[in-house]
């Protein structure tokens, strides 16, 4: 199944690094964000790959395999395993379930850079060409979340659960005052937040 997982994932965007074997997965599940593991490998267990991979490194591994029996499921969460994922599956499923395992992966870097925009969640500091922005904590939330992949569409469903709630019920003007609020914060002829309509927001460089 490599072969078309890997254009999958690079349809939405995502660089993949493909290994055929478990021992080849273990050699380079250090330099890479994020581990896709299937169990059923051709020379040793998916289950072994994964507690090699966890003895020396937290990079999250999601299981993906057709062994959908509970045990399985259980055993490779008990060895480090963050997600688990049932063939068949739709590869939007498996790129949302990506981006939610790297976004709670605190070993990621707390800076982002999007051209003149540098941002430092630890630091709570936004500055465009040095110059620092003055943002509400809701205005820094959203900013934050559409730098991480600039140009994706981030859906409006994604942007109230991780800037208000995952449960939130709130009205969706909220989200809407917020966004403009930012754009006139931003100098529109470097950074500019554009609105997909029926979908969500992404930021982009003019």
């Amino acid at each position: 199944m490599i072969e078309p997982l890997v254009s999958g994932l690079q349809r939405h965007g995502f660089e993949v690094l493909a290994a055929a074997t478990g021992i080849e997965g273990i050699r380079i599940a250090g330099s890479v964000d994020l581990v896709l593991l299937d169990l059923g490998l051709p020379d040793i267990d998916g289950l072994e790959v994964c507690r090699r991979i966890r003895e020396t490194s937290e990079v999250p591994i999601i299981i993906v395999t057709a062994r959908g029996q509970e045990a399985d499921r259980v055993a490779g969460l008990e060895l480090g395993a963050d997600d688990y994922v049932v063939k068949p599956f739709s590869m939007r499923e498996l790129a949302a379930r990506i981006r939610a395992n790297v976004r709670r992966n605190p070993a990621r870097s707390s800076a982002i850079e999007v051209g003149p925009l540098q941002l430092d969640k630890d630091q709570h500091t936004a500055t465009v060409d040095g110059v620092e922005l003055s943002l509400t904590p809701k205005e820094f939330a959203l900013l934050a979340v559409l730098a991480e992949e600039p140009g994706r569409v981030v859906p409006r469903t994604e942007l109230h659960a991780r800037i208000w709630d995952p449960v939130w019920v709130g009205s969706g003007k909220s989200l809407d005052v917020h966004v403009a609020t930012l754009r006139k914060k931003l100098p529109p002829q470097t950074l500019a937040i554009e609105a997909v309509r029926g979908v969500g927001y992404r930021l982009v460089l003019p």
